[in-house]
C-alpha cells in the first residue's frame, strides 16, 4: 500500500472518528476472538484506538468454554436447558472464579499491554448489576436476569475502559451466573450508549436466501425470527439487540469476531464486517450512507 492510499484509509475513518467521539461503545467480548492469541491482540488493539480517538469504549465478556474446561478438570459435567447452563452452587463457585478470577484478570492485562488503561469488574462492584433468580418452568439454579444496572460506577471510570464479568448479586446477596450479552445489552441501555456490539462465530444475520444483511431494522428481526428465518444461537442475540435498540440505544451490531480488526472495521469503515440493526422506526439503509 502506498503512503497515498494509507491516508485515504485513515481519511475514510474520519467522519466515523467525528461522529462518535465521546460517544459509549458496549462491546460484548466472546467466542474465538477469546481464544486466538493474534485475535485478541488484534481486539485489544481495536479496543485501544477507539478509546484514544475519543471514543467510550465499555467492555463485556464471556468464558463459556474456559468454564467448561475447568469444570471438567473437577469431575463436574455441564447441563444445559435452552442454551442456558444450569448452575448449582458448586458451579457457581467455578463460574464465577473463572470469569471473575481468571479471563477478567487477563483480559484487563491485555488492554493494558496495548495501552487500553483498563479496570476489571463483576456486576457486584458498586452493585453495577443488580440481579434475580430467571423466573419459569425450567429450575436453572443459579442463573440470573439483571434486574437494574448503576451507571455511575461506569461514570466514575472515565477515562478507563471498564471491562466487567456477567456476575451480579441478587437483593439478598445470592451470586447469579447472567448471559453476557444480556449484561452488555442493559449496562447499554443504561448508559444510552451509541452502539451495542456483539463479537460473534459467524458471519451476521443472514437473510431468507442466506445471504448476509449488511443492516436489519428491528421490527424486521422480529418477523425473521417469528419465521425462522433467524434461528438456533443468533434469536437470543439478535432479541437482545432488539431490546437494546428498544430501549434506547442507537445502533446495535452483530459482527464476526473471527476477522482481525472486526471491531474497527464495523465501527470506522462504510462497509463494516457484520449486521447492523437499527430501531424500527427507521428504515434499514445501505452501510455507505450510514455516516
Amino acid at each position: 500500500m502506498s503512503p497515498v492510499e494509507k491516508a485515504d484509509v485513515l481519511l475514510e475513518a474520519l467522519p466515523y472518528i467525528r461522529r462518535f467521539a465521546g460517544k459509549v461503545m458496549v462491546v460484548k467480548y466472546g467466542g474465538h476472538a477469546m481464544e486466538n492469541e493474534e485475535l485478541k491482540d488484534s481486539f485489544a488493539q481495536d479496543v485501544a484506538l477507539l478509546k484514544y480517538v475519543g471514543m467510550r469504549p465499555v467492555i463485556v465478556h464471556g468464558g463459556g468454554p474456559q468454564i467448561d474446561a475447568a469444570l471438567k478438570a473437577q469431575g463436574v459435567s455441564s447441563r444445559f436447558v435452552r442454551g442456558m447452563r444450569v448452575t448449582d452452587a458448586a458451579t457457581m463457585d467455578v463460574v464465577e472464579q473463572v470469569l471473575v478470577g481468571k479471563i477478567n484478570k487477563q483480559i484487563v492485562a491485555l488492554l493494558n499491554r496495548h495501552g487500553g488503561r483498563a479496570v476489571g469488574l463483576s456486576g457486584k462492584d458498586g452493585e453495577l448489576v443488580v440481579a434475580r433468580k430467571r423466573p419459569g418452568a425450567d429450575d436453572l439454579g443459579l442463573v440470573g436476569d439483571v434486574m437494574g444496572v448503576n451507571p455511575r460506577v461506569i461514570d466514575a471510570l472515565e477515562g478507563f475502559v471498564p471491562v466487567i464479568a456477567p456476575t451480579a448479586a441478587g437483593a439478598d446477596g445470592q451470586t447469579y451466573n447472567i448471559n453476557a450479552d444480556v449484561v452488555a445489552g442493559k449496562i447499554a441501555e443504561a448508559l444510552r450508549a451509541e452502539k451495542l456490539i456483539l463479537l460473534t462465530d459467524v458471519e451476521g444475520v443472514r437473510a431468507h436466501d442466506g445471504s448476509l444483511l449488511d443492516t436489519l431494522a428491528a421490527d424486521t428481526a422480529v418477523d425473521l425470527i417469528a419465521d425462522g428465518t433467524i434461528a438456533g444461537g443468533m434469536i437470543p442475540k439478535v432479541e437482545c439487540c432488539v431490546e437494546a435498540l428498544r430501549g434506547g440505544v442507537k445502533q446495535a451490531h452483530v459482527i464476526d469476531g473471527r476477522v482481525r480488526h472486526a471491531l474497527l472495521l464495523e465501527v470506522l469503515t462504510s462497509r463494516g464486517v457484520g449486521t447492523e440493526l437499527v430501531p424500527a422506526t427507521r428504515r434499514a439503509r445501505r452501510r455507505l450512507s450510514r455516516a
